[in-house]
């Protein structure tokens, strides 16, 4: 008898050990789940601003997002960690590469008539602190303060595309270095400021003048690429960072696309 009281003693101190338990587990486990559930909300949000930036800027530089007048909101940071982290470098030392495979394979005759097309404005030198204080390309498209910056004079060299125009004038192309910038307002500081970057010995630098005043940049490159052929070069490559760089006519033998989510330029 003894034993059996003491066997139903322990069950039924089994039984209230396990109802205090329960209810104490049970809102623990939904603590815990609230928690997790809230985490991974989170976590699944930053997560497809992520995804949509990353395909947003594929889009961009694959040309299918066109005339987009500035970056999404959302994407400031996103474009900010790209440029800002290695990623961009990483991408120009790549396509820079490929560039030179290209090029190495070539074989010049001895004319002196062997063109190269390498635009100026980020893909020489580099805009990046201009668009550092415009949000990384979030905010609107400033034209008086962009003419500002580029008067200072300060752009730094992009130092994978240096190296590539290093190349190219060392192997006997003739290097022209095509931009959109004015001519009358920022020709002279242009030329200063790509010299001073180690820009030196290129054929000729070639500026938007007063014929080209709200022509397209596609247009304008276009006709100055027409005459370059006219005037008996021979093109065999044509280097920018918007796709009206290397589009449109006399394009020459190949066209390199550099990275720019920051702007647009038809």
């Amino acid at each position: 008898m003894a034993e059996r009281a003491v066997r139903e003693l322990l069950r039924v101190v089994m039984v209230l050990m396990l109802l205090m338990l329960a209810p104490k587990t049970k809102a623990m486990s939904s603590r815990r789940g609230q928690k997790r559930g809230k985490d991974e909300s989170s976590g699944s949000g930053e997560g497809d601003a992520m995804s949509f930036c990353l395909s947003w800027r594929l889009a961009v530089e694959a040309n299918n997002v066109v005339a987009w007048p500035t970056v999404p909101p959302q994407c400031s940071r996103y474009v900010e960690t790209y440029m800002m982290n290695g990623q961009y470098e990483r991408d120009l030392d790549l396509i820079v590469e490929e560039i030179l495979g290209y090029v190495n394979q070539t074989l010049l005759p001895p004319d002196a008539m062997d063109a190269w097309i390498l635009d100026v404005d980020d893909t020489c030198i580099s805009n990046i602190y201009y668009y550092k204080s415009k949000n990384y390309g979030c905010d609107p498209y400033d034209p008086s303060a962009f003419r500002k910056w580029a008067k200072i004079g300060g752009c730094p060299a992009i130092p994978s595309v240096l190296r590539l125009f290093s190349i190219l004038v060392d192997k006997g192309f003739k290097v022209f270095l095509l931009t959109g910038r004015d001519e009358e307002t920022l020709g002279e500081v242009t030329k200063n400021n790509l010299h001073n970057q180690g820009f030196i010995g290129y054929e000729r630098l070639v500026l938007r003048n007063a014929a080209y005043k709200g022509k397209s940049a596609m247009k304008y490159k276009s006709d100055v690429r027409k005459q370059l052929e006219e005037e008996g070069y021979r093109i065999w490559g044509n280097v920018g960072d918007q796709w009206s760089d290397i589009k449109g006519d006399y394009l020459g033998n190949r066209t390199f696309k550099l990275p720019n989510p920051m702007y647009f330029v038809p």
